[in-house]
């Protein structure tokens, strides 16, 4: 029951109907008693940094997560960020701090490096193509790049946006990553796609074929979908596939910490099965009974 007393998170994104976090606290907030719930936000790039300001004006506005289109410009707004936002350039978490100040953090990474521990994908010293340097393209990459992997390619259209990214990257982590000139899949072992293609039915694959190695690991990030095209291409392939819901699963304590819930992050940490059920499609159920 929504109370005067409720305190509120935002979910802000353009476009809004592909998230699934407010469908994740909006599960565990009231299981663990606590009198909060989370409302979707479409947002315009426009408006992000005005809606941002205004929301946290409210006394009983609790944190903000954002995703596609966002991630860059919210890392530009906060007072303060930490060093994976600053070095992946993007936030993905708002919160006020005392002050009033504005603090941002970045959780995909992690939580897609979780997700590849969770199913015992191989990742750390392999070959990696990452598709997208956006806000969840550049977590995904710094969060692997802290763990060594042989080569990481970053591929995409925006080659400045790529070049930046992989320029970074090398300065912070001392890794072979450069910006890719295609997305070429031949000779990886891990393949990423963080780009927005997907989300339409109609739009192409992110890869010109999908000629995938044996014995790579495919990923798709996107929550909408699911399973994406291609992901049903490498499944085709006989190659094992991961979609991103876990990612977000395995974020959302991360996210629920950052904003002072260490007693939600904790109930969820020891049992997400019903909320990776709530999620999972029921083409990749069998992903559930991992």
């Amino acid at each position: 029951m929504i109370t005067g007393k409720t305190r509120v998170f935002y979910m802000v994104a353009d476009p809004i109907d592909q998230v699934r976090t407010p469908e994740i606290f909006n599960k565990v907030l009231p299981l663990c008693g606590i009198d909060a719930v989370m409302v979707p936000l479409q947002v315009s790039p426009d408006n992000l940094v005005e809606t941002v300001r205004e929301i946290f004006k409210a006394e009983n506005t609790a944190g903000m997560v954002l995703s596609i289109p966002h991630k860059t410009d919210a890392a530009e707004l906060v007072d303060s960020r930490s060093k994976i936002a600053a070095t992946a350039n993007a936030v993905n978490a708002i919160r006020r701090n005392a002050q009033g100040e504005l603090e941002g953090d970045l959780f995909d990474g992690v939580g897609f490096v979780k997700s590849l521990e969770r199913y015992e994908m191989p990742y750390q010293g392999k070959r990696i193509l990452l598709l997208g340097a956006g806000g969840a393209g550049s977590a995904i990459a710094v969060a692997l790049a802290a763990t060594q992997p042989s080569h990481l390619a970053i591929f995409d259209p925006e080659t400045d946006r790529a070049t930046r990214l992989a320029s970074s990257i090398t300065a912070s982590f001392g890794v072979d990553c450069i910006a890719a000139s295609d997305n070429d899949v031949t000779g990886f072992d891990v393949i990423i796609n963080a780009s927005p293609l997907g989300l339409q039915k109609s739009d192409p694959l992110p890869v010109p074929s999908h000629n995938f190695d044996a014995s790579a690991v495919v990923c798709d990030i996107l929550m909408k979908n699911q399973p994406t095209p291609l992901l049903q291409a490498a499944i085709a392939s006989g190659n094992r596939v991961l979609p991103g819901f876990d990612m977000l699963i395995l974020q959302t304590p991360l996210f629920l910490e950052f904003f002072g819930l260490q007693t939600v992050a904790d109930f969820l940490r020891q049992d997400d099965s019903e909320v990776r059920r709530m999620l999972f499609p029921q083409e990749l159920g069998w992903m559930v009974e991992h």
